[in-house]
């Protein structure tokens, strides 16, 4: 069976309401592709049938599922690279001096899926920063589901071949049964919590380098201005924001100016980028 228009409409609906996320036509198959399990784990029969139940009777915890499943959650290990060598050859030497007195760097994974992006921002810190510094690093995501894989920190052999080199699969886990976990002295720098970006933000002490990548592209323009208008807020004047490589700032929210960092890009608050820093428009 497939969607009708009206069940389409009511799913997308549904998730623009909870998450700011635009479902536009044509992406009936995705979403029916997607419930399948959904349906299944609940009793109904299929689809349709759980569906037209949700429209009849509304249920949180049933509607909370439909969220989860539909909320984008591809990842890997170092996604993308650049990234994470922007961190290592330009941010962490920027921030090391800026911050010798407190030694202590703040870091956020906006979107963090089920944890590898935060993860491998702990390996990065850990690897990288000088003798007697610390590290915080918070993960956030719309999707319980994903918050509590990330916070179990367990992976299967498919998903640590994805990004992850073995000299740091064999440094920072250890076996758990089939699975890999995160070892304990890497956890304990990481948590996570659930959060939705396109709903207030929360009282949060100020990071130092925001990830928000991969995930305004989901989101109308509206949207994404509010989403970076409160990461502004509570990322530090002279601190770092990395989007995803089809993402910016540009056009959306003047409060940034885009830099160069390495082959990559980042973006700074407008008026904060210290000399040396190649700019970029």
């Amino acid at each position: 069976m497939t969607l009708s228009q009206a069940e389409f409409t009511f799913v997308s609906n549904l998730v623009r309401k909870e998450a700011s996320i635009v479902l536009a036509p044509g992406k009936e198959y995705l979403v029916e592709a997607r419930l399948i399990p959904v349906a299944r784990a609940v009793g109904a029969p299929n689809v349709n049938d759980f569906i037209a139940d949700l429209q009849k009777r509304p249920n949180p915890q049933h509607q909370r599922k439909i969220i989860d499943a539909l909320t984008t959650n591809e990842t890997s290990w170092f996604r993308d690279r650049e990234p994470f060598s922007a961190l290592i050859d330009v941010v962490l030497p920027d921030l090391i001096k800026a911050r010798q007195a407190v030694r202590k760097l703040r870091f956020w994974s906006a979107a963090s899926s089920s944890g590898q992006e935060a993860y491998s921002l702990a390996i990065t810190l850990q690897e990288n920063l000088p003798a007697g510094w610390t590290y915080e690093i918070m993960g956030t995501d719309i999707s319980t589901e994903m918050i509590a894989r990330a916070e179990k920190a367990e992976y299967s052999q498919v998903e640590v071949n994805r990004g992850l080199p073995a000299t740091q699969l064999v440094q920072y886990f250890e076996r758990a049964g089939a699975h890999w976990r995160i070892i304990p002295a890497l956890r304990k720098n990481v948590s996570f919590k659930h959060m939705s970006l396109t709903a207030p933000f929360p009282p949060m002490q100020p990071f130092d380098v925001i990830f928000l990548r991969n995930v305004l592209i989901y989101f109308d323009v509206a949207t994404k201005r509010q989403v970076l208008q409160n990461a502004a807020k509570i990322l530090r004047p002279d601190g770092w924001l990395f989007l995803g490589a089809a993402e910016t700032t540009i056009g959306i929210d003047d409060n940034y100016e885009r830099v160069a960092a390495g082959r990559t890009s980042a973006y700074r608050i407008r008026n904060a980028v210290p000399a040396g820093a190649a700019r970029r428009g």
